[in-house]
């Protein structure tokens, strides 16, 4: 019935089949920000990131397409399945190369996918593609990483769910960042407010840019910004420079860069994306240490510009409890697992089970840390 093709770069597909299926505005699964990843070599075999694009046909029609991986590896993935791989390796069997159909180095929940089919079609489908994929090319697992899916997603298929969790903001019809303000208790709001006053103090000034506003000479100190985060941990960055400038070419049009300087000289930046609902934080950087400049960048900068263009949601990135007091909640993400071993699979399901139940838990725990006034 379904005739399933991969291909080792998305330029294989072709952009304008690929924009023919993608109607979708989230900014990671474009034509332009996958394709980037390839063509500057941020994604390719020799990083661990080999891309097995799917396409589906039926009757010679495209009626699917999918970013999918053979990965070397679990760097840059955000659901942390170092533990699997070294079970894999205690009982003699080889966890890598596995399957993975993520964004790269994103953590930001969205379509992992897109078709023409019938909804009820698709996801048995994708279940398909991942066991057939793994007995193809005799691989033990395959992961589908924080995909935005149905109510109760999968159903009837052998794919394990995982929940993980982060923290989110959610727009409730704000004025303005005062009235954001407003919602809080008044200890908590007077911390924050002392928070924004201490970098203004320090003579921080910030600049929001988009669109045009974004020039090749910006993408390149914020770069450097970039790097720094993670040369001070003695690492390399993942995505390139030229990473960085094909996007202000192609991408400008959702991106946000907010750019901090202090006395005439930009000390620190963050970038984002956004689409008509959702601004997601991505990346940043500085050259030089303030207090609080990382959240007035990071966060608040873009708190101020959600409300401003009434976007419904702050999606910061992954990890960080610290959120919560600033008002982030947290919110459950999800991805999901095939096992292609039988004992491996219930080793597995039976942790998930575990793991579910005290993320819950800690879940309904720290929202109770949240700093809203209580109605």
């Amino acid at each position: 019935m379904f005739e399933i093709s991969t291909y080792s770069s998305i330029a294989e597909i072709g952009q304008q089949r690929w924009e023919q299926l993608n109607t979708e505005t989230y900014p990671f699964t474009r034509y332009a920000f996958l394709n980037a990843l390839e063509e500057t070599g941020s994604v390719s075999a020799k990083t661990g990131w080999q891309p097995l694009h799917v396409k589906v046909k039926r009757n010679g029609e495209t009626v699917l397409l999918m970013p999918l991986y053979l990965k070397q590896h679990s760097w840059g993935e955000y659901v942390f399945d170092w533990s699997w791989a070294e079970a894999y390796e205690r009982a003699g069997r080889s966890y890598y190369p596995k399957l993975l159909g993520a964004i790269p180095f994103t953590p930001a929940t969205g379509p992992r996918w897109f078709s023409s089919l019938d909804e009820t079609q698709i996801e048995p489908l994708i279940a398909q593609i991942m066991s057939q994929l793994c007995e193809e090319y005799q691989i033990e697992t395959a992961h589908l990483l924080f995909p935005q899916t149905a109510a109760h997603p999968f159903e009837g298929t052998r794919l394990l769910q995982r929940m993980g969790c982060q923290y989110h903001w959610f727009n409730s019809g704000f004025k303005d960042f005062d009235d954001y303000l407003a919602s809080f208790n008044a200890r908590k709001r007077k911390d924050l407010k002392k928070e924004r006053r201490k970098v203004a103090e320090q003579g921080i000034e910030f600049q929001q840019l988009t669109g045009a506003q974004i020039n090749a000479d910006l993408i390149e100190t914020f770069y450097d910004f970039y790097v720094m985060t993670y040369l001070v941990r003695g690492q390399q960055p993942y995505l390139t420079k030229t990473f960085f400038l094909e996007l202000g070419q192609t991408m400008a049009d959702q991106m946000l860069l907010v750019m901090a300087r202090h006395e005439g000289q930009y000390v620190a930046g963050a970038l984002s994306f956004f689409d008509d609902s959702t601004l997601y934080g991505r990346y940043w950087g500085c050259i030089q240490e303030f207090d609080s400049l990382h959240f007035e960048t990071c966060y608040y900068q873009g708190l101020d510009y959600c409300i401003a263009e009434g976007l419904s949601r702050f999606d910061p990135g992954a990890q960080g409890e610290h959120k919560i007091k600033r008002g982030f909640v947290p919110t459950p993400t999800y991805s999901y697992h095939h096992i292609k071993d039988p004992q491996f699979n219930l080793a597995i399901e039976r942790f998930l089970g575990e793991e579910k139940r005290a993320m819950e838990q800690r879940m309904l725990q720290l929202r109770t840390h949240l700093p809203f006034r209580k109605e």
